[in-house]
Order: structure tokens, then sequence, then C-alpha cells
């Protein structure tokens, strides 16, 4: 979400005269866009500004900007301190950055981190229709009503919302207008998305089936799930629509059912399973992600077994994990905290286990031909890199001009972390 954004804020500022650098040297704006879902988020930003001072010296009317979850939590402390900073815009105001930057011309610090009433992407400029990147993504649904008892998303991107379907069609159309052929669906909580068609209310299956209509778009993901809003309806969309592509991230955090009660997840061990069992019944290849947190508040040995245990169960095909750490302002920031060395004993002991999974999915794959969808040239020349439909890094040799287009793959070997094939 935080690279739609950053698109989103290169379009809204592409109609003040705006044009994208690669290098801060050329820049008259440097905007930095910030996520404040891991730790010392913010630290890494003050660091982050001070590289950047020098240039504001050498360059007095370079407008240096915070954007993101970081800029609505900190807010004005961020001039405070640092205050070569002029503006600061939380993630449901980019789209009034032409008024800031404007402001800031004129000598005026701006600061805004407000949840304004009206919708961003009304807001935003009609892209233009140069060609772009096979993939793409495309937000849906933006918020966030669950208040899991660690996370900052509910306080830095407000409740959730949906944005209307005819709005997210017409979007999906102009993206492959430009030569989308991938696209994928974002939300804090993307299958939460619901809308109206009709007259008729849709969930997110429904919005999938439509834009699977559309004859050049070629696949379609989403990201990510809470295993709450996993419906009947999109679970039988992974058997039934061709265009909805065999990988899911379904995050848990835990298999403990105390640690995920305490963590306000509102769902067992027992159910998650029992869904990851229905979803594998409908598709059964389906490659299933999740993300994990390691020694949160009250985690005994017995709970973290009971993780290892899930893990077993369900053999992800990819995982995130990482050590609980607080973000002020949630439930869980004031309580009593496992000892760091025992939750960094712990991750390790998860990551080998998950990493060994990953290992064997992608051995899986070897001697098989998969569609690959071809994206950018690779570090060798003639190489292509691209996604398989299993959102594996595939690279192979082919012609450059392969590009946004689905070849058959034979998978040859696995890397760590990629697939190396040729075309069959």
């Amino acid at each position: 979400m935080n690279v739609y954004d950053s698109e989103r804020m290169m379009d809204a500022l592409g109609t003040s005269g705006y044009v994208e650098t690669d290098t801060p040297d050329d820049a008259d704006m440097i905007l930095l866009n910030t996520c404040h879902i891991r730790e010392k988020a913010a630290e890494k930003i003050y660091s982050e500004l001070g590289r950047y001072k020098p240039f504001k010296l050498k360059k007095p009317d370079l407008k240096i900007g915070v954007a993101g979850c970081v800029a609505q939590a900190e807010g004005e402390e961020i001039i405070r301190r640092q205050p070569m900073v002029d503006l600061v815009v939380g993630p449901q105001a980019y789209h009034r950055l032409p008024e800031m930057a404007e402001a800031v011309g004129a000598g005026v610090k701006q600061v805004d981190t407000d949840f304004p009433e009206e919708d961003k992407f009304d807001h935003l400029p009609i892209r233009p229709k140069a060609k772009r990147a096979p993939t793409a993504f495309l937000t849906v649904q933006e918020g966030c009503d669950k208040f899991c008892a660690f996370c900052v998303v509910p306080y830095t991107r407000g409740a959730e919302v949906s944005r209307p379907v005819d709005k997210i069609i017409r979007e999906a159309n102009e993206l492959v207008e430009r030569g989308v052929v991938e696209i994928n669906l974002l939300g804090q909580n993307v299958n939460a998305w619901h809308g109206e068609k009709d007259g008729a209310e849709w969930g997110l299956a429904q919005l999938i089936r439509e834009l699977a209509k559309i004859d050049a778009l070629k696949r379609i993901r989403f990201t990510t799930s809470h295993p709450n809003d996993m419906d009947d309806d999109l679970i039988a969309a992974h058997g039934d629509v061709e265009k909805l592509m065999p990988y899911l991230h379904l995050p848990v955090q835990s298999g403990s059912d105390k640690i995920l009660k305490t963590m306000n997840r509102k769902h067992t061990a027992a159910q998650y399973l029992k869904l990851v069992e229905r979803i594998r019944d409908v598709r059964p290849d389906i490659a299933l992600s999740g993300d994990f947190i390691v020694g949160f508040p009250g985690e005994s040995e017995s709970d973290f077994a009971d993780t290892m245990a899930l893990c077993e169960k369900v053999r992800y095909a990819q995982a995130y994990s990482f050590k609980y750490s607080p973000r002020p302002g949630t439930p869980a920031a004031d309580r009593s905290h496992v000892d760091e060395r025992e939750k960094s004993n712990r991750l390790a002991q998860l990551q080998e286990l998950l990493s060994q999974h990953q290992m064997d999915f992608q051995q899986s794959m070897i001697g098989k031909t998969l569609p690959v969808l071809l994206e950018k040239p690779g570090r060798m020349a003639g190489q292509m890199i691209g996604k398989s439909a299993y959102l594996h890094a595939v690279h192979m040799m082919a012609a450059p001009e392969l590009a946004g287009t689905v070849v058959q793959a034979r998978i040859l070997w696995s890397d760590k972390n990629s697939l190396a094939a040729e075309i069959a």
C-alpha cells in the first residue's frame, strides 16, 4: 500500500508541475513516505532526514516532507525535532499535497494529519495513459476495525473504508489500458471490502469476478486478508475464478489460543486450521503465506510450541516473522514483555522451520511447467525476471519484448528466494 500511495502522491504533485527524479541532487522536493509497523520506525526517519540536511543547506528552496503513518503518528513533533522539514502529511490527506506545497513555497510550514470527510481518491488527478510495468497495485479498502492489541494501523489509517465498485473498475481499466496485465488488490483487511452495485451488496469475491471480465487482465491477486473475513464466496472464488492466482496471504500471528485471545484476534488456532483446510479443498495447490509475532506479552514456552505445531500443520510456502515490539498507544504496549534473549531464540527456531517449509515448496516446483508473467530484464544479459502464479520470482533467458506476457516455463532449479527456468 505504501508503494501505491507513493505513486498517487506523484500523480497529485504532477498537477503542480513536479516530475520524479532519480537523485536528490536534482530534487525540488524530497518526500519520505513512511511506515509505522516496524520497531523504531520514527527514529529511522529522523536518521534518514539527517542525510538530506546537506542538500537543504546547499539549496535553501528545497522542500522536504514526511508522509505516511509515521507522519500521522508524530505530527508536529517531526518539525519540532527536525526544523528543516517543511510539511507533514498523513496517509488520508496526501491528495492535498499540491496546496500544501504551494503554501510551503510561500514560507508557511504545513501539517495535515486529519482524517478528512472527503474521499481522498475522489481528488486524485486522472493518470496519464503512458505505458507502465505489467503489474500494479490497486487499493480497494483502507483502515481497520479489528483493533488487534499489537497493531497501530487503526490509529494511523483510521476506520475501515471500502472504495465504490465503479471507481475500482474504472481504475482497473485505466491500468489495463496502460499495459498492466496483473492487478494486486490492496487493503489492510482487503477481504472486508464491501460495496454495492445495481442495488445489490457485493463482497470481495464478486468484485474479483467482475474484474475477471476485463479481457486483457490476465491475473488477479489480493492482500492482506484477515481469517475472520474469509467468507464462503471468497473461498469458492479460489476454485472457480481462473484469473485469481493460487496464492493467499492469511496471517495468523500465533498458534496459541491464549495468545490469540490476548491479541484480540477473535479466532482460535483450530478455526484457522479449519479455514486452511476448506481453502485447500477448493484449490489444493494454493500457496499460503502468513505473519507471525514471537514473544508477544505473556507468551510461554508452551504457547510458542503451539505456534511451531501450527506451522508444521500448515507448511507455509512463505511467511514473515518478527519479534514483538510495542507501539505506543496500543493495548499491548504497557504489558510485561518476554525477555529479549528468549524472543530472539524463539524467532530463530521459528524462522528455521519456516525457511525449510519454503524451500520444500520451491523444490516441489522443479521439473514442473508453470505459467510465468515476465516483468523486466534481469541482471544478466538476455535474462528476464517474472512471477509464477505462486508469486515466486522466476528468472530465465528470454527476449525483452516478451515483457508483459505469460509464458510456459520449465523450472530447472531453486535458489533461496527464486526459481530458475527455461521457456518450455
